[in-house]
């Protein structure tokens, strides 16, 4: 694995929209950075998603994604 601040770097190019963090315990956060209406999180949609790892993290963002261009 690598640094941190780079991969939480990396991830937030990747995903825009997104702020990374991660927990004291080690696991990995993001928030959208923007609100969410109803509609959205009743289909589905996540403010916030967590992983063990940043891995996990990426693949949580990418199911969030393509949510984002079927709901387009």
């Amino acid at each position: 694995m690598g640094d941190f601040d780079e991969l939480k770097a990396a991830i937030e190019s990747d995903h825009p929209g997104w702020l990374v963090w991660r927990s004291d315990a080690g696991r990995w956060y993001a928030t959208r950075s923007g609100d969410l209406t109803d509609a959205q999180l009743q289909a589905g949609y996540a403010m916030t998603v967590a992983a063990d790892d940043s891995e996990g993290l990426r693949e949580l963002l990418v199911e969030q994604t393509r949510k984002d261009h079927k709901g387009n």
